[in-house]
């Protein structure tokens, strides 16, 4: 039997990712692709694309956290 503490337990809302994570997450795949590609030509510039690429999506998931963490806080009672 499902009680109210169980309410949002195994929900989208535990599951949901921000905004913020998908981009991060996406930017950081893309700055692995980059940077391999860059390694494989050569080409240093690509290779330093890719890699201040996934810096960037690890900004992007450290907002996501953070934002998911004010939401947090907002629906304690």
């Amino acid at each position: 039997m499902k009680t109210p503490e169980d309410e949002g337990k195994y929900g989208w809302k535990d599951v949901a990712m921000s905004d913020e994570h998908v981009k991060g997450t996406l930017s950081k795949a893309q700055g692995k692709v980059e940077e391999g590609l860059g390694k494989l030509t050569g080409n240093k510039q690509e290779q330093a694309r890719g890699k201040a690429r996934q810096v960037q999506g690890d900004a992007q998931n450290g907002l996501g956290n953070v934002q998911d963490a004010v939401r947090k806080s907002k629906n304690r009672p």
